[in-house]
């Protein structure tokens, strides 16, 4: 496991840690929401603009030839982080909710009236709304696979939900609002046997355990930078390139394009197929520094470690009275989500803040979620590789602290 000397290296990398708040030092635990960036990669998008600002494989000169070599440099590398087959299997987006979107999109043709979709009710709002979009616009039905007790998916009920009009599933890898791990590798078993395509939103699973997309047998994993390290506003979707090949392009525009007549378009090979426009190249090259600040941790490490904060986190707080801890029981990653009895969670949340420790609170975008578990919201801290023991200490300590100030 990571050593406290290693962390402290670690967090030597991040300037923004070294900040206080309300006089107190800043404890972040909001990753679930977005991490913090390396110097490293803050550096990247300085270096771009002040040396190779220049448009992507458009350009013959030299500055230009840079800029594509850099881009595509950081599409091999994810490609590598990932393990897909080839680069053309790599699509950069704005993020995860623009990688759903996409196959939301380009897979309408293969839908049909009747047909089934099958989601979760773990799911982020972005992994419910495209879908409905597209069983509204193609007058197909959404089927939902529930939560057990202990807030785990019912894989008894997928088995009853999945049939021959299945033609999707789609499911996070971890939920962003209480941290479960879902049984993908299962999953994506089951719907493949029934003939059915599966998506899996990556988000929360991406920077705490490897990813390898061929040992899973997916078929579209999506994911975004923000979330592991990297810059906001980019993205990436993996799909299996024989089926991306089938598909149409999304959107018209500049470099998806191989040739143009106002009689007819004919369409660029993947990935750029499905890239229209400029992309965010500053925010791509930079995205690389991320994928090597974690490999040069290591994957393993950093999920150990991290799964060690939160057992203790998970320790503390359930000695905590009147806290109601989440899926407790269940197999979680990162993420901790808790209650205080007859407290709202925006108040705990409020109080935490004065302390100097950020959590989100609220619905955390899973409102059908919460609705399940019959909550307004909770409070959750999500942990990273640059969190510290102390900082959950003070955590733990600091919600003692709310507990006795609001139930009293």
């Amino acid at each position: 496991m990571l050593s406290p000397s290693e962390i402290l290296e670690i967090r030597a990398n991040f300037p923004i840690l070294c900040q206080e708040v309300y006089q107190k030092p800043w404890i972040y635990l909001d990753n679930a929401a977005t991490t913090q960036k390396p110097s490293a990669v803050i550096n990247a998008i300085d270096e771009y603009y002040l040396t190779i600002n220049a448009n992507v494989h458009r350009g013959v000169h030299y500055i230009s030839n840079l800029a594509t070599e850099a881009m595509e440099q950081s599409r091999e590398h994810l490609r590598q982080f990932i393990n897909a087959s080839n680069v053309q299997e790599i699509i950069f987006t704005k993020g995860t909710t623009e990688s759903i979107n996409l196959i939301s999109v380009i897979i309408s043709d293969f839908i049909n009236e009747g047909d089934e979709i099958i989601l979760s009710e773990l799911e982020h709002h972005s992994n419910i709304v495209p879908w409905q979009m597209l069983c509204q616009r193609k007058k197909a039905r959404l089927r939902i696979i529930p939560i057990d007790r202990n807030a785990c998916l019912n894989l008894e009920c997928l088995d009853t939900l999945l049939n021959e009009r299945t033609r999707l599933v789609a499911v996070n890898h971890v939920s962003n609002a209480l941290g479960v791990i879902n049984p993908v590798r299962k999953i994506i078993k089951k719907a493949h046997e029934q003939g059915a395509w599966v998506l899996i939103d990556g988000a929360q699973a991406i920077s705490h355990s490897q990813i390898d997309v061929r040992e899973l047998g997916v078929d579209f994993y999506a994911f975004s930078a923000h979330k592991m390290y990297g810059p906001t506003g980019v993205g990436a979707l993996y799909g299996k390139r024989k089926l991306l090949e089938r598909f149409p392009p999304w959107q018209g525009g500049g470099e998806m394009i191989k040739e143009v007549s106002f009689e007819k378009t004919l369409y660029a090979e993947l990935p750029f197929k499905l890239e229209a426009g400029t992309p965010n190249i500053a925010g791509i090259i930079a995205w690389e520094q991320a994928f090597s600040f974690l490999e040069h941790i290591g994957m393993e490490r950093i999920k150990i470690y991290e799964t060690y904060l939160l057992d203790e986190a998970n320790r503390s707080l359930q000695e905590i009275p009147n806290l109601l801890l989440y899926a407790n029981r269940a197999l979680r990653s990162a993420v901790t989500s808790f209650n205080l009895s007859c407290a709202h969670p925006f108040d705990v949340g409020s109080i935490l803040d004065r302390m100097g420790i950020a959590v989100r609170t609220g619905h955390h975008c899973a409102q059908p979620l919460m609705r399940v578990l019959n909550a307004p919201g909770t409070v959750r801290a999500s942990f990273a590789v640059y969190n510290t023991l102390e900082e959950v200490e003070k955590l733990c300590d600091a919600v003692g602290k709310a507990s006795k100030m609001l139930i009293s």
